[in-house]
């Protein structure tokens, strides 16, 4: 089986466009180039089809080294034989592959390999041929000595020979597999004496459970293994012993002498009991554990593109408040380009209470720094904060915002914070932080750790790896999507750029500080080490606006300006006369500009450009109000209604936040009338929702709401 074929039994796409996405993967390009400026080659495919083939790519590759790896070992033992060759070769299943190598892996001492040394092998081989013995006692007898000098020690030796070769059988490995996959129990316990710690009771649903595996959801495998790490519980995988026995006994045992079958029965016992139980139950756990993480990250993955895509304010003069009671409320006042101009602090609530000193100094900051929005941490004091606002007449209508600060603290201490505002402390950064949220929350999330944002499931618990992957992906998707613009993005920005990275990414901060702002394009190739791949693979998502070609604010790739320039010649125009003119775009016949090289997706990308340059696909912000009698979970009453809006989404059901400090959740069976499998169906971040109070556990600080009705 070659890669093709292989990702091919995986993924049902054409052969042409496995084949042609695979060769640009191998040339370096990037899955939004790829998806965005690569249409012919690929037959159209999606970004997620793309990386699909990335993935399997990287999987095949991964087998197929394992596999080099185990062929070289076993040959060096002098052990492969054509038979096993062709069984790995032929192999495209790593957990086979492992069951395959097993038996010629080096292992530490085990009371196998004791009892080989003790010369036992061969009796365990005369046992499980399993041939008939006229005297058992009589032929043990043979290979007594000093060490063995009974009987039941040279059966028994023999039988630790035999477990382990049943444990190293691949087709018993294969039905065992089989069945704990089907009806593997898992079962979780409270540790003795942790039962009435306080830490503990967090897990208190899981002190004395069981269910089927394979209907054990991800959120509560990821729940008992993390009680587990915390030493709260014990958690295991359990499957009927009695099946299992009986699945060797029907690969193993063939004769019916009494002695014989004794001896092969015990081993059998023995062999699940202490060596494939124990193996399985660790694997089939493991790939639980695994599938759990892979769903929890898939949900993660989902809440932070919608997180990043949400609705930016746009270019406007920003005062941005961190709220806070004792410490008082930190002010920043920024520019269009998110840039600080001012930093305050005043004190409107407890314990001080300068309300009037603090109105005042807000108005004449919202004056001076003639400020567009407000925009406030959604963390303590956040209400009353919001409330001052809304109690001060300003001179002109503003618009007031409450945006998540989750992550927020984790920027303003962090080594790009102190590089971008080594002049202020920590509350300073904050506070600006949650400023530029408003103004472009693509561009300021991206500075912080996605698991410190607050929006997944169990995200500390997951494979890590795979975790930062997975989110990684996202964000340069999310931001190539956007597109950026060269002369107001920053590192952290620049670096998820097709084709940039890190380092190219402080070359062009570095170029832009020195030479001034971008005019065009074609200066990127100036930068040192950005040569003319890099330039193919990130040009067209990088945006200049006001540039001399209008198409450098577009996403019109330069590869394709010539295109654009013979459109505009053939109607007499200008490029700079055909952008924006809808009524020319029109007359453009694109059957015309069909090369062998350029088809109709590429053609209509360009249109759609020409029509709006450089549009953002995001939405515009919209303000939302709480319910303004709601400060403490006290104040909730059973049935009662009020406006919210989702901060967190998972398997289970969304949290809302309807303006006091706990979020309420929303159980899946209570999001819609109808039954729910997936809750991105109905439900995504940052909605605006109207839930009911259906239950409040003031002690344990759980809100339980309903969307029904």
């Amino acid at each position: 089986m070659n890669k093709i074929s292989f990702i091919q039994k995986k993924i049902e796409l054409p052969t042409k466009a496995i084949e042609n996405t695979l060769k640009l993967l191998d040339e370096e390009a990037t899955i939004p180039f790829i998806s965005r400026y690569r249409k012919e080659m690929t037959g159209n495919l999606d970004e997620i089809q793309i990386q699909k083939i990335a993935k399997l790519k990287t999987e095949f590759e991964d087998i197929q080294k394992r596999k080099e790896s185990i062929l070289k070992n076993i040959d060096e033992q002098g052990a492969l034989s054509q038979e096993l060759n062709d069984k790995i070769v032929n192999c495209y299943d790593l957990t086979l592959l492992e069951d395959y190598y097993l038996p010629y892996k080096k292992k530490r001492k085990t009371r196998a390999s004791v009892a080989k040394e003790q010369g036992l092998e061969p009796l365990a081989k005369i046992l499980m041929k399993q041939n008939p013995i006229t005297d058992l006692e009589t032929l043990a007898n043979k290979y007594i000595n000093k060490e063995l000098n009974d009987v039941e020690k040279v059966l028994q030796g023999a039988r630790d020979i035999m477990a382990e070769w049943m444990n190293e059988n691949e087709k018993i490995r294969a039905y065992l597999r089989k069945l704990f996959k089907q009806t593997a129990i898992i079962e979780s316990a409270i540790v003795k004496n942790k039962e009435n710690e306080e830490e503990a009771k967090k897990y208190l649903n899981y002190f004395e459970f069981s269910e089927p595996l394979k209907r054990s959801p991800s959120h509560r495998i990821l729940a008992m293994m993390r009680g587990e790490n915390e030493g709260f519980l014990r958690v295991k995988i359990k499957v009927d012993k009695e099946q299992a026995i009986e699945i060797i006994e029907r690969n193993i045992l063939k004769t019916s002498q009494k002695e014989i079958k004794k001896q092969i029965n015990l081993a059998i016992k023995d062999s699940f009991s202490r060596l494939l139980e124990p193996a399985l139950s660790n694997e089939i756990m493991q790939d639980a554990k695994l599938q759990a993480d892979k769903v929890s990250i898939q949900v993660f993955s989902a809440n932070l593109q919608q997180l990043l895509l949400q609705p930016p304010l746009g270019e406007k003069r920003i005062l941005a408040i961190d709220p806070g009671y004792k410490s008082g409320c930190k002010i920043v006042c920024l520019s269009e380009q998110g840039e600080l101009l001012h930093n305050d602090t005043v004190y409107p609530h407890a314990p001080q209470r300068e309300t009037k000193e603090s109105i005042k100094k807000i108005k004449s900051l919202i004056n001076a720094y003639k400020i567009d929005a407000i925009s406030i941490g959604n963390g303590t004091a956040s209400r009353e904060t919001e409330r001052l606002i809304q109690s001060i007449a300003f001179d002109r209508p503003l618009k007031v915002f409450v945006v998540n600060e989750a992550g927020a603290s984790v920027y303003s201490a962090s080594k790009l914070a102190r590089e971008e505002f080594p002049n202020y402390d920590v509350t300073v950064r904050g506070a600006v932080s949650i400023g530029r949220r408003l103004s472009d929350p693509l561009a300021e999330l991206v500075k912080i750790d996605p698991k410190s944002i607050g929006v997944g499931q169990y995200q500390h618990d997951v494979d890590q790896t795979l975790l930062k992957n997975e989110l990684d992906i996202v964000v340069m998707s999310c931001v190539n999507n956007v597109g950026v613009n060269l002369n107001t993005a920053s590192k952290s920005l620049l670096s998820y750029v097709s084709g940039i990275g890190e380092k190219l990414a402080e070359n062009i901060i570095k170029y832009r500080t020195e030479k001034g702002l971008f005019t065009q394009r074609e200066e990127l190739k100036k930068i040192p080490r950005l040569g003319d791949k890099a330039f193919q693979q990130s040009s067209a998502f990088l945006r200049i606006p006001n540039a001399k070609n209008p198409l450098d604010n577009s996403a019109v790739h330069p590869e394709s300006y010539p295109i654009v320039e013979q459109m505009a010649k053939d109607l007499g125009l200008k490029v700079e006369n055909l952008v924006c003119n809808s009524e020319e775009i029109k007359k453009i016949k694109l059957d015309k500009y069909i090369t062998s090289e350029v088809g109709l997706p590429t053609l209509k990308d360009i249109i759609k450009e020409l029509e709006k340059p450089g549009l953002d696909p995001r939405k515009k912000s919209q303000i939302f109000t709480f319910d303004s009698t709601l400060k403490t979970i006290d104040d909730l009453k059973i049935g009662m209604k009020v406006p919210g809006i989702i901060n967190n989404i998972t398997n289970f059901g969304c949290f809302v936040d309807i303006g006091i400090k706990e979020s309420g959740l929303v159980h899946i069976s209570k999001v819609a009338k109808e039954f729910v499998t997936d809750i991105n169906t109905v439900v995504h971040l940052n909605q605006t929702v109207e839930v009911k109070i259906i239950e409040v556990d003031i002690d344990r600080k759980r809100i339980q709401l309903s969307m029904i009705d």
